[in-house]
């Protein structure tokens, strides 16, 4: 009955199926490594972001190197602002809304600099390409809470004078003209002494998982529904092949019956007989007709 399944085109939708199948497993599986990115990201957050912030001599390998585990971990900073090494960094949207960020080297009493970013500035209406306005640091002395961020990678494109393309570390030291500390920077938390005129404040990190696992549900479920449908349409086919063959073989009975019931009313045909005599040929063919 299913005889057909080994034909070249069953092979081939099959094949079809298989490979669909495939892909719907893969596109599944990167959803559900997707997902377990967002909740370890989730976890770092609920973990460090809102933590007791740690003193730098605790946290400086992490500025050397920063380990994944630590990022958001609040840090206590103490030190000067280098307004002079200020930056804004081009193309940071904030809530759907363009604009800039500003970074600033901040050396430590232990004379070692690291990178802040106080904060978030929208695109200016006066000068195209700039904010309209820059707010300075705090002058002096200055304690600052921040959160460990990773660097990030270099762009290739350019970008004003006393902007960044990216919080690339490297390159800006290297701007710079002295070292800083590159494996990771700090988004303001707080400072003191405030200053009245500041950058817009950094938003908690959301903590929604998204829809990662319901994307991956439905990719894996598409992969399972081809199969499904390939063995629907393979059973459509053969019970359509069976009643076909139900079909041809009524049809031959019904042939058949017809020729046999046509044979047995067909009307004896008189038969000569050797030597018969006139009168026996005349009743043969009066029995013949009936009569």
């Amino acid at each position: 009955m299913y005889r057909f399944l080994f034909s070249s085109k069953w092979l081939g939708y099959l094949l079809l199926a298989a490979l669909f199948a495939a892909a719907c497993v893969f596109l599944g599986r990167w959803q559900m490594d997707r997902r377990a990115e967002t909740l370890a990201e989730i976890n770092r957050v609920v973990s460090n972001y809102s933590a007791a912030p740690i003193p730098f001599a605790d946290a400086r390998d992490d500025f050397i190197s920063l380990d994944p585990e630590k990022e958001w971990t609040q840090v206590e900073l103490k030190g000067r602002y280098d307004v002079a090494g200020q930056r804004i960094v081009r193309n940071r949207p904030l809530n759907g809304q363009p604009g800039y960020e500003v970074v600033v080297p901040f050396r430590l009493d232990s004379g070692e600099t690291v990178v802040i970013d106080r904060g978030w500035l929208p695109i200016g209406n006066n000068n195209p390409g700039s904010p309209d306005s820059v707010p300075e640091p705090p002058s002096g002395e200055v304690t600052a809470v921040v959160r460990l961020k990773p660097g990030e990678p270099q762009l290739q494109r350019g970008a004003p004078a006393g902007q960044l393309a990216s919080i690339d570390l490297p390159t800006y030291s290297a701007e710079l003209g002295y070292p800083l500390l590159t494996g990771a920077y700090g988004q303001l938390a707080s400072e003191s002494p405030p200053v009245a005129d500041m950058p817009f404040p950094f938003p908690m990190p959301s903590t929604e998982e998204g829809t990662h696992l319901s994307y991956s549900l439905q990719w894996f479920a598409f992969g399972v529904l081809m199969f499904v449908g390939f063995g629907y349409a393979a059973r459509q086919q053969a019970r359509n092949a069976a009643i076909d063959a139900e079909e041809e073989a009524e049809d031959g009975i019904d042939s058949g019956s017809t020729m046999h019931s046509a044979a047995r009313r067909r009307p004896a045909v008189a038969r000569k007989r050797r030597n018969a005599t006139s009168e026996e040929e005349e009743d043969a063919i009066l029995d013949a007709r009936g009569m």
